[in-house]
């Protein structure tokens, strides 16, 4: 008996119509579950704040948007233009309560935190803090191995300890000595050098896999900064603030640049920091020394429709792969990224005793630790905000920085499911001065987990390229 024989190109064509089928219905049972939800955390929210929570369920000039529109530009449309077919047929009409959710964009009020955050003190240390800052970590240059100070007797301490006057969580200081003649051995000139890390990370995956890795020439001539972002780590995370890039930006500046009063530096900025990275070299383009970044989102798509070809490069609304498949669950639907931050965030502590308790650890590695260092609202808004919102602006920050001749070193693993390994191409057209690496069998974060020392070791060069002699 003869066995009928299945067209390969017609079973193909049978799975893709059932995939996407499948997609189509989970897709649309979860925008039927994010109304409810939307539903839900308004009831709640009026219970334990006593207003309904502002959300982005309502066409822009309805609820909040009229104080919203005050920053313009800045505001992503993928906060109303996600599609959702519930909202779409008009189902959801909500008296509102509360208009005014945010009164000036910048962050600078010290909001509460919300019922569905966490309140532990790790959580909101950062609000006993009048001038709001973020938490920087800084690693001052160290004298060399064999110096005067040794040579005469003295000892070098290294050590961390809270910074309150710079309103830092906390600094790497090296105490400095003078040698038997009374000479400074501190008076060499110093690079430094800025990084910035990748949506739901901090510092930790600088100070971590980079600073330990470091060259002791290297050690003795730079001074390293490493920066919780705005809304992440130990920095602030303010209800009033939209997250924008703009406020990324001068939270950068106000913590880093002005603080210490850098005149030159360089900048290193893993995936989502390289948006703000971008935007800070722009900025000031004759202060940059290098830029070296790693699997950048950058698309190339018109400015008008950039945020939403943004947002379905990262996150398209699909089942498979299910890295692709949680990301479009987190940025599509707002109400239900929420409820999964108040079961995993705001019980962070929980679950980390759980997986101490199942791994035998007393220590967890920091990458599950930063995962829920943030809030719904800072994730939330920093994603469309600075991911998405912040391709409208990509192009002409690349275009000074290619005017400028910028240093540009792009970096990305070539098995990185995350970032489309064709952004960092699309840097090298339109910066042709980028240098861009691709590293086999390397992802999105083992480019530099992997490949701490080599990863180390080629940003040392990349430095020392700008050198002047």
């Amino acid at each position: 008996m003869t066995m009928p024989i299945v067209s390969p190109i017609f079973s193909g064509k049978t799975a893709e119509f059932l995939v996407s089928a499948m997609s189509s219905i989970v897709f649309l049972f979860l925008d039927f579950l994010d109304i409810l939800l939307c539903v839900f955390f308004k009831i709640v929210d009026e219970i334990f704040e006593g207003n309904d929570g502002p959300c982005y369920c309502h066409n822009r000039g309805e609820g909040r948007a009229g104080a919203i529109d005050k920053r313009g530009s800045e505001v992503s449309e993928t906060l109303y233009g996600r599609e959702n077919v519930f909202r779409e047929m008009g189902s959801v009409r909500f008296p509102r309560k509360s208009e005014g959710f945010v009164k000036n964009g910048g962050g600078n009020g010290i909001v509460g935190n919300r019922w569905s955050d966490c309140g532990c003190e790790s959580c909101v240390s950062w609000m006993s803090i009048g001038d709001q800052r973020l938490h920087v970590v800084v690693k001052e240059p160290s004298e060399d191995v064999i110096s005067p100070v040794e040579e005469a007797g003295g000892i070098a301490i290294e050590f961390v300890f809270p910074l309150v006057a710079l309103e830092v969580a906390y600094v790497v200081v090296l105490v400095r000595f003078t040698d038997a003649f009374g000479s400074d051995c501190s008076s060499r000139p110093t690079e430094n050098v800025i990084f910035l890390h990748g949506f739901l990370s901090s510092s930790l995956i600088w100070t971590e896999m980079v600073f330990p890795n470091l060259s002791e020439p290297t050690k003795r001539n730079y001074r390293l900064f490493a920066v919780d972002l705005l809304g992440f780590g130990r920095s602030p995370k303010p209800r009033d603030c939209l997250y924008t890039l703009r406020d990324h930006l001068e939270m950068v500046e106000k913590s880093v640049i002005n603080a210490f009063q850098l005149s030159s530096f360089h900048l290193v900025a893993h995936s989502m920091g390289c948006i703000v990275a971008v935007a800070l070299a722009a900025k000031h383009s004759k202060s940059v020394k290098s830029i070296t970044l790693l699997a950048p989102p950058y698309f190339l798509s018109p400015k008008d429709g950039a945020s939403l070809a943004a947002l379905k490069g990262l996150a398209d609304r699909k089942l498979w792969p299910p890295l692709l498949f949680g990301s479009a669950v987190m940025a599509w639907y707002e109400h239900l990224g929420r409820g999964v931050c108040f079961l995993f965030c705001r019980n962070h502590r929980a679950w980390e005793w759980i997986l101490k308790l199942l791994t035998r650890r007393r220590d967890l590695h920091f990458m599950f630790t930063d995962m829920t260092r943030h809030t719904h609202h800072s994730a939330w808004h920093t994603m469309h905000n600075v991911i998405c919102g912040g391709a409208k602006s990509m192009d002409e920050f690349l275009e000074a920085l290619r005017d400028s001749k910028a240093k540009i070193h792009v970096i990305q693993g070539a098995q990185d499911h995350v970032i489309p390994v064709e952004c960092s191409s699309n840097i090298k057209m339109k910066v042709p001065q980028a240098e861009v690496e691709i590293i086999a069998n390397a992802d999105h974060n083992t480019i530099i987990l992997n490949r701490k020392r080599e990863f180390t070791q080629n940003l040392e060069r990349i430095w020392a390229s700008t050198a002047v002699c």
